[in-house]
């Protein structure tokens, strides 16, 4: 990185792209079997381990300099790409229920666009998110769907939610788990 790139920030990698490239490649190891397979995903998860402890210590230096506040920890919580790295790393300012509050919001003018809304009722401690489908949504499958990190109005936010379970989307009916 130079110094003219910092504080400059482009379009990033495509998180989706990405993430399914990453899961082809570890495929693609299976074929060499089991070891071959194995040795893979140590690999990714030391390098997921590395980047992590960077990142941490990043933070670390940037709160012990005092440039660290709560201005800079929303602008890093808000950039989708930063908040997916600081979540799978445990590293998120915000907890699990924000960020899935964050999510439906995103989702809530689509909703309501066809007279309905979602009430998030409980996210559980394994990271299943349990919900509410509201007005002309309750009982409409398609609306369950749209709640989820697939569809396009929730993917922003929900690429900082990497450890929850989708969909867990009651329709039509008391919110039960999936």
């Amino acid at each position: 990185m130079s110094a003219a790139s910092v504080g400059k920030s482009g379009p990033g990698p495509d998180l989706r792209a990405t993430g399914e490239r990453i899961e082809a490649l570890l495929e693609a190891a299976s074929a060499g079997g089991r070891v071959a397979r194995e040795r893979a995903e140590e690999l990714v998860r030391l390098v997921v381990d590395l980047y992590g402890a960077g990142l941490e210590r990043l933070l670390d230096i940037l709160h012990e300099a005092g440039r660290l506040d709560d201005g800079l920890l929303d602008r890093l919580a808000a950039d989708d790409l930063v908040a997916s790295l600081l979540a799978v790393h445990g590293l998120h300012p915000d907890d699990v229920g924000t960020r899935v509050a964050r999510a439906l919001d995103g989702v809530r003018p689509y909703l309501g666009s066809h007279g309905g809304d979602v009430q998030l009722l409980d996210v559980t401690d394994d990271g299943t998110v349990r919900l509410r489908m509201l007005g002309s949504c309750d009982g409409c499958a398609s609306s369950a769907v749209t709640c989820t990190p697939t569809a396009t109005p929730a993917r922003p936010a929900a690429a900082a939610l990497p450890t929850v379970r989708w969909p867990a989307v009651s329709v039509g009916r008391p919110a039960t788990r999936y």
